[in-house]
């Protein structure tokens, strides 16, 4: 490991040993994945990790997570949520995520209490900052502690230092609930978020590993738009066939339309619009 990256993980370790005991909130991500190992080897800290088990979770990305926890000795506690009980998350406004996280951290917060853990941590870093991130509020509201933000990490930091510890998520493409899919102010349903799973499941088996499956409705019925990487993209024109069974298999999972963006994959494409305006109050204010 070089110099920088011992410095970076002794100040991890240190500061996380200050907590005393934790609740890590894990998803299997990269940012919680380094933060759940660091802190199964920070001695004597008292940690315990909990994966929040949503409908919003793809079942694959559940099964990775729970994999890696056996894989690095992490205690883990997978707790069932309960957002789609709230009609002020499946109506799908702009801060979701608040009533999401809020859901979520509050049933963390009564865990860590009963297991007699101090704090609950999250895996923010310092990039995070820069976008729009209701679920943050949620975060706060409720003391959740955030490490990697507190001592500036970045995200290039996390996969430089997974990458050392050789943690195969350092390269792990970055992941969003499957709620995220829908753009605002259409209802998130159980039926929208399968549709949703089983359509990446069917690209990735085709081996497109970067992607999107954006729900819309439209007046004949949802249409699946589908953002995929640069190189995806390439596969595509090598490959006429692949629209063809593409477009196949996205009608067997109910949707009637099917298109390709032609700008490729790009976070929070949905949004696009919503965090220009974010970004322009941010800066002006």
């Amino acid at each position: 490991m070089n110099q920088n990256n011992e410095v970076l993980l002794e100040k991890i370790t240190t500061h996380l040993a200050s907590y005393g005991s934790v609740l890590v909130a894990y998803s299997g991500g990269v940012d919680s994945s380094l933060l759940a190992v660091i802190a199964r080897r920070t001695p004597r800290l008292k940690m315990l990790a909990v994966i929040a088990d949503s409908p919003s979770l793809s079942r694959s990305e559940r099964s990775q997570a729970i994999q890696f926890a056996e894989d690095y000795g992490i205690p883990l506690h997978i707790h069932a949520t309960t957002e789609f009980n709230n009609p002020d998350f499946i109506s799908n406004p702009h801060n979701r995520c608040y009533y999401c996280k809020r859901d979520i951290f509050t049933h963390f917060t009564d865990i860590a209490k009963f297991e007699g853990l101090r704090y609950v941590l999250d895996g923010q870093n310092a990039d995070d900052v820069h976008d729009y991130r209701p679920g943050s509020a949620a975060a706060r509201e409720l003391g959740v502690r955030s490490p990697f933000l507190e001592l500036g990490v970045t995200k290039k930091q996390i996969r430089e230092l997974s990458r050392e510890l050789g943690l195969p998520t350092a390269r792990k493409p970055a992941m969003a609930c499957l709620s995220s899919r829908i753009p605002f102010g259409y209802s998130i349903t159980i039926e929208k978020l399968k549709m949703i799973e089983d359509a990446e499941a069917f690209l990735h088996s085709l081996g497109i590993e970067v992607l999107r499956v954006r729900h819309h409705e439209v007046s004949t019925g949802p249409l699946a738009r589908l953002e995929v990487g640069s190189s995806e993209l390439l596969k595509f024109c090598a490959d006429p066939s692949l629209f063809d069974k593409v477009t196949e298999k996205m009608i067997q999972i109910g949707y009637t339309h099917v298109c390709l963006d032609m700008e490729g994959y790009r976070m929070g494409s949905l949004h696009e619009s919503f965090q220009r305006h974010f970004k322009k109050k941010s800066s002006s204010s």
